[in-house]
């Protein structure tokens, strides 16, 4: 019953444009609303890595599906989906009855990567445009929620965390991947992720790490996210 509500309500945000949709959604809490980030926001660079090649001899996919249980059905918002490279390789994961809600920042990324999409012929992927402060997601749709080397560019953390809430489902997962090193370097301490996501309410689950690392975590329940006015931001340790 509650898979069948959440098709209605996915069905009525997405506004269908071929292959791929578009995600509308309505705007969350304000920018203005939180502190900003009290350390350095890496400028927006996509790809990192040189080819997807690369990425693939890493094994970096296949452990973040096995950590965060990703698996046919579920909803998996890729937050900062850049060139495609995990919704290409996610789609055919969750299957015909799942899908992939593919976020960016960045209008000619999300343009190359619908067009991607199309040539595909992926039939489960949807496109959201967001904000620096919000993804901009359909309430209650997400089961997996990933930001994959793209947390040290974010310029309101705090506030797309906040927002991040309302898309989530009650046992719905984060899983963020990044590099050890300073934000400026296109990193986040893990002390410091850890910081920001718990001043919000966030609660990690689990940490792995080898040249990168994933870090994983619960998140709060709309009610009882940290109120915007209560949030202090972290300082770099």
């Amino acid at each position: 019953m509650m898979r069948m509500t959440i098709g209605v309500v996915l069905a009525a945000a997405f506004a269908i444009s071929g292959a791929a949709q578009d995600v509308i959604a309505p705007s969350g809490a304000p920018a203005v609303a939180f502190p900003k980030p009290d350390r350095p926001v890496a400028d927006i660079v996509s790809p990192i890595w040189h080819d997807e090649k690369e990425r693939d001899d890493a094994g970096e996919p296949g452990q973040l599906v096995r950590l965060l249980g990703i698996k046919s059905g579920m909803t998996v918002a890729d937050i900062g989906a850049g060139s495609g490279y995990y919704v290409v390789r996610l789609s055919p994961i969750v299957g015909s009855n799942g899908r992939i809600i593919a976020e960016d920042i960045v209008p000619k990324y999300l343009q190359s990567l619908r067009q991607r999409v199309r040539n595909l012929g992926l039939q489960n992927v949807v496109i959201s445009l967001g904000e620096p402060h919000d993804p901009k997601l359909p309430a209650h749709s997400v089961d997996i929620a990933i930001l994959v080397h793209m947390y040290h560019e974010i310029e309101q953390p705090y506030a797309l965390l906040y927002n991040l809430v309302t898309a989530l489902q009650p046992e719905a997962r984060v899983g963020i991947v990044d590099a050890f090193g300073p934000t400026s370097q296109h990193g986040t301490p893990p002390s410091l992720l850890r910081c920001e996501l718990a001043a919000v309410g966030y609660r990690e689950i689990s940490f792995a790490h080898s040249d990168a690392y994933l870090a994983i975590f619960a998140p709060p329940s709309v009610v009882s996210r940290t109120r915007p006015e209560e949030i202090v931001a972290c300082k770099v340790r």
